[in-house]
């Protein structure tokens, strides 16, 4: 039986497509079951209702606080009886509340080499700061900012004369690799969060994450 994933997205929804176009393989052991975005008319949406999978846009403008808007996000998620809740994309600060109801079952991709360069502008930051290597971590959700266990990097060259475009094309293309194979290992439940740890076939992975150098 599939697992069944519920993906948060805000936008354009690239690594949306990569899990959608994984999950067309019969052999692969997800589905997703709802797609939900806090901005209405974002091409996430579309993709979604192309590939007929449940969507809907709750947009954070119509509640008072952060508080009450991950409350009702989570009533939202909950009538689709996920296994694995996805950000992919998702331009929100979560709650504490919020992160305990999905602890162990939340994932996120952030676009830099964990822990360097949590938060904004990431691609800008690495060349600012003279790196030639650059990337991407998959991990999971914890209450600090961008602060969970890795589970997965991919790391990018960083080019004299590259922009933050140049870059951040590089790191999307490793992005739409390595996020639908995390999902696949916590699909066939290879892949678990211990404590303060991402687990993936009984192995407490390092800093960097599985494969790491």
């Amino acid at each position: 039986m599939s697992s069944k994933i519920v993906v948060l997205i805000s936008g354009g929804g690239t690594n949306l497509q990569a899990i959608i176009d994984a999950c067309a393989d019969n052999n692969y052991p997800a589905e997703v079951v709802g797609v939900i975005s806090n901005k209405e008319d974002v091409y996430g949406l579309t993709r979604a209702q192309n590939a007929d999978i449940a969507n809907l846009a709750l947009s954070h403008k119509a509640f008072d606080s952060r508080e009450d808007y991950d409350q009702a996000l989570i009533k939202k998620i909950d009538a689709f009886d996920a296994d694995l809740i996805v950000l992919a994309g998702f331009m929100r600060i979560l709650t504490p509340d919020f992160v305990q109801h999905y602890q162990g079952k939340l994932l996120n991709i952030h676009p830099s080499l964990l822990p360097k360069y949590q938060g904004l502008n990431t691609h800008q930051r690495a060349i600012d700061a003279g790196d030639d290597v650059h990337g991407v971590s998959v991990h999971f959700v914890t209450e600090e900012l961008d602060g969970g266990p890795v589970i997965l990097q991919a790391k990018v060259p960083v080019f004299e004369g590259d922009n933050s475009d140049d870059l951040a094309a590089r790191v999307h293309e490793q992005e739409h690799r390595i996020y639908p194979l995390v999902v696949k290992w916590f699909a066939e439940k290879r892949l678990n969060m211990q404590g303060d740890n991402a687990v993936l076939d009984g192995n407490v992975l390092p800093i960097s994450g599985y494969a790491a150098d």
